[in-house]
């Protein structure tokens, strides 16, 4: 058991736990500012018909074990590391790690699944093949600004969360540490 605790709480985990937390939120961060800076920008300049069937090729495509693990990952990570740090008094780094918990689980994932999911749901029942110049126009209408609104959101939110639990382990856990 003692061998079990050590290696659960050692030196070895806490420097793995900070590799995947800043891994993982970096990661996030990175991919939404590259759509927000880059891709969303890009497909704005399609047609109607050719920017509506690239976001359902994206939208299919990013529905893959390698994002799953991270975007998943960072909503457990983010969480335990904070849990994992905690004592009494609580420290600035928990502080940190907790905020940073909040503003990826519910600012990133949160806001993924309630905004950004739906209109994804809703644009992959779209019919791209069946639909008139018209209500292409409507469709792409109804999804390209409000996503691209969440979006930002959440990049900002996952940018927020990488930073803060950088500056989280940065910080020492009790002043005599470093």
């Amino acid at each position: 058991m003692f061998y079990f605790k050590r290696l659960l709480y050692g030196n070895f985990v806490k420097k793995k736990m900070k590799l995947l937390v800043l891994g993982s939120s970096g990661l996030m961060a990175g991919l939404f500012f590259a759509y927000a800076c880059s891709v969303n920008p890009g497909l704005g300049r399609l047609s109607d018909a050719g920017y509506l069937a690239a976001m359902q090729s994206i939208n299919r495509a990013i529905l893959n074990p390698v994002f799953l693990l991270v975007f998943t990952g960072t909503a457990l990570l983010l969480p335990v590391s904070a849990y994992r740090i905690f004592e009494r008094p609580a420290s600035l780094p928990f502080y940190l790690l907790l905020a940073a918990s909040i503003l990826y689980v519910v600012g990133v994932f949160g806001l993924t699944m309630i905004c950004n999911v739906p209109l994804n749901d809703r644009l992959d029942a779209f019919n791209l093949s069946a639909a008139s110049p018209e209500a292409l126009a409507r469709m792409r209408t109804a999804f390209e600004d409000p996503w691209n609104a969440w979006n930002l959101v959440r990049t900002i939110a996952a940018i927020l969360a990488f930073l803060v639990a950088a500056m989280a382990y940065l910080t020492p856990l009790k002043a005599n540490n470093s």
